[in-house]
């Protein structure tokens, strides 16, 4: 029997294009002799699954369930291809776990403390993984542009704590320009985190559990053609991604080493991609992204495609996973 599955898209947050991009990836991909695939918006006004004639289908959030001429669907499996809040911060995760519903995410909390930069990066360094030092600010908050300074120097990055895709972020040389970069990153959220420039080659790390194995796929080198990997090096072709990396030996075993032992030490589960600067052989923590891009240019498929694995396959083993590691059934 096929089985019923709800791929969610949209979201509350500046990555809601972006997301529908990967939805319908992922719609494209799934094979549609195994399963009914439904493309359901998750938007501030309302929840609907829209059919091919643009008719739309209110979600009944009782039971996440929708009638479409008068029949009710339920569905066996969420793919979650949200980026950003409801779908990456563990809000959606938390709603599908007190429904019982199988998803492709990671659980609740671990989504919740992956979006939160500051959170994330304090919880590991216990665990001796280096990251870059850093300023926390909160709205409201006095600004001291001299204590920012002393603590993380010039250059440094201002950063929307809770957001992605670069969104909010500016990378700061003068203290005159702290003020405009601290504003900017709190149109996105009202936590900002100011970390220290770190200069040195950055990777891209996903990790993924794949037919029941927790896999590191090859790495990626990023070399953006803007002064950092911004929004338009991401998406607009203004960036190399070269997988795999140009590092050596002893860096590519200490990074994958280490994005294991940090999906595993989080008890992550499905789609992780984690970045990295090296200062020399030593990789340095950025963030970890558990609802990465799912394009074809996308980061993680790239990396999925080098090491032989396609798209269908990738998706495929997500809802497989899903569904197999059911604790309701």
């Amino acid at each position: 029997m096929k089985k019923n599955i709800a791929v969610i898209m949209g979201g509350f947050s500046s990555e809601y294009e972006i997301s529908l991009k990967s939805a319908a990836v992922v719609m494209d991909k799934l094979d549609q002799n195994k399963y009914h695939c439904y493309g359901i918006y998750i938007q501030q006004d309302g929840w609907f699954y829209l059919d091919k004639n643009g008719a739309k289908h209110p979600i009944n959030k009782d039971d996440f369930s929708c009638t479409i001429d008068d029949v009710k669907v339920n569905f066996h499996c969420v793919f979650n291809a949200i980026h950003g809040t409801p779908g990456e911060d563990g809000l959606l995760q938390a709603y599908f776990e007190l429904l019982k519903v199988p998803h492709t995410s990671c659980g609740s909390y671990q989504a919740a403390l992956t979006f939160n930069k500051r959170d994330f990066l304090s919880s590991l360094k216990p665990y001796g993984i280096l990251c870059a030092k850093s300023y926390h600010l909160n709205q409201g908050e006095t600004i001291d542009e001299d204590a920012i300074i002393k603590k993380v120097g010039l250059p440094c990055f201002v950063k929307a704590n809770r957001a992605g895709s670069s969104f909010g972020i500016s990378k700061v040389y003068k203290k005159e320009a702290l003020n405009e970069a601290i504003a900017l990153a709190f149109k996105e959220d009202d936590e900002i985190i100011i970390e220290q420039f770190l200069d040195g080659t950055e990777v891209s790390v996903g990790v993924i559990t794949y037919q029941g194995k927790v896999t590191v796929l090859p790495i990626t080198e990023i070399v953006s053609d803007n002064d950092f990997f911004d929004y338009e090096a991401k998406y607009q072709g203004k960036s190399q991604e070269i997988t795999p990396a140009r590092i050596s030996n002893a860096q590519k075993e200490k990074v994958t080493h280490l994005a294991k032992k940090i999906y595993q030490l989080v008890k992550m589960k499905g789609f992780s991609r984690s970045e990295f600067i090296f200062l020399g052989d030593e990789p340095y923590l950025l963030e970890m992204n558990t609802t990465p891009g799912l394009t074809e240019e996308s980061l993680l498929p790239q990396q999925a495609m080098a090491a032989g694995i396609s798209l269908d396959a990738l998706f495929d083993s997500a809802i497989e996973e899903a569904l197999k590691n059911n604790p309701y059934i």
